[in-house]
């Protein structure tokens, strides 16, 4: 598993009609998009967003930097990688 993930801060965009955070980001020299399901930014607050989720997204980005590389991890072949709360560590 890679070790490190560096997210395209212009990139982070809450798309409230799929209840996720959508960002790219590039592990190891690849460039991959990935998608944090609102589950996950509950699951790190104890609150579901609530108009929110961009703000949370920045303030829990190390946890859910690693969470992203164990949903990459699961498979990359997809377009979008799907970050969920069974993500976490």
């Amino acid at each position: 598993m890679a070790d490190r993930l560096d997210i395209d801060n212009a990139s982070i965009f809450d798309n409230l009609d799929e209840q996720q955070v959508e960002f790219a980001g590039e592990v190891d020299g690849d460039e991959y998009q990935f998608a944090v399901r609102y589950d996950l930014l509950e699951a790190l607050t104890g609150d579901a967003p609530e108009g929110d989720a961009a703000e949370t997204f920045n303030r829990y980005v190390d946890p859910i930097s690693d969470a992203a590389l164990v949903a990459l991890a699961r498979d990359r072949d997809q377009s979008m990688i799907v970050v969920s709360e069974n993500d976490l560590e």
